[in-house]
């Protein structure tokens, strides 16, 4: 079995689950460029999760082109495009690029016109669901003009690959619609708690609605949404955001998208992520009543 080499650009979250499953499933040499390595904060996470995974950093997107035959894209939405735009300058024919950002069909198919210029194959990936738990085995439905080669090359390591279309863009409208309701889902959880908590009424709300969807755990559904945002609310902002603009190009009207790419941003401007030392919260309990000491407000229950 031929093991490819890869190449991450970004290396958060996504980059760095998918990569470790890949590591473990028997590609050696992977690679990673990610413009955050050497600032304070995140650059201390990303040379972590490189060490664990035993990921090689390299200084640029040209360094790691050098080094892989399979760039795989994993940046935040709204650095999709210019992170293309500066490792196609080193890419060429042979080399695939796989793009697994969430972001509109549209952006995905300008992406696509900036790698194929430089004679690399295009891979759409939309990635749907979370990477952790599942690593490299996350689903994933990839199409474009680079898939079926994408698919040869990595399923036989464990990733779990549905093939769209030639076409790019279904992946994307997929993964878009999609997150309205997983996104939404979070933003809606995140206000319910807020709200209810400060009345202490939050464990009635989740029993009520249990009586409605039943074999739901609405609480642990709670700490684990609100943790979401908490950790990742920028990066979902942005994603809402091209959301938002696939509503838009279809001609729907996205109210919901951008009603939920503000609770986002509320989440990212107050500093949540800081607060928690980049963790998620134990519990939506913990959440509550540290929101409701950056507002000043006594939450309505004591436990």
């Amino acid at each position: 079995m031929t093991r490819p080499r890869i190449g991450f650009v970004g290396f958060g979250e996504a980059g760095f689950h998918i990569g470790g499953g890949l590591r473990a499933a028997g590609i050696d040499g992977i690679a990673a460029f990610d413009i955050h390595t050497n600032t304070p904060v995140l650059g201390q996470k990303i040379r972590e999760r490189a060490r664990e995974t035993n990921t090689r950093l390299t200084a640029s997107n040209e360094e790691l082109t050098r080094a892989c035959e399979i760039v795989i894209s994993t940046v935040t939405a709204n650095q999709a495009l210019a992170a293309a735009v500066q490792t196609a300058e080193s890419l060429g024919p042979g080399q695939l690029y796989a793009d697994l950002n969430s972001v509109s069909p549209a952006l995905k198919q300008n992406i696509d016109r900036v790698i194929s210029a430089s004679g690399a194959k295009f891979v759409e990936v939309a990635v749907m669901a979370p990477a952790p738990p599942y690593g490299h085995r996350v689903p994933m439905l990839v199409g474009g003009g680079g898939a079926a080669e994408f698919i040869e090359r990595m399923a036989p390591f464990g990733m779990r690959m549905e093939f769209t279309s030639t076409q790019v863009g279904e992946a994307a409208a997929t993964k878009m619609c999609r997150s309205v309701i997983v996104k939404g889902l979070e933003a809606l959880l995140t206000e319910c708690v807020l709200g209810a908590s400060r009345y202490g009424a939050e464990e009635r709300v989740f029993q009520s609605l249990a009586e409605t969807f039943p074999g739901m755990d609405w609480a642990g559904m709670a700490t684990y949404m609100v943790g979401r945002v908490v950790v990742h609310g920028e990066r979902r902002a942005r994603e809402m955001e091209e959301v938002a603009e696939t509503m838009r190009s279809s001609g729907v009207d996205p109210i919901m998208a951008e009603a939920t790419a503000r609770r986002m941003d509320w989440s990212a401007h107050l500093g949540l992520k800081k607060l928690f030392n980049g963790e998620a919260p134990d519990t939506y309990r913990a959440f509550a009543r540290a929101v409701a000491e950056l507002d000043g407000i006594k939450v309505g229950h004591s436990k």
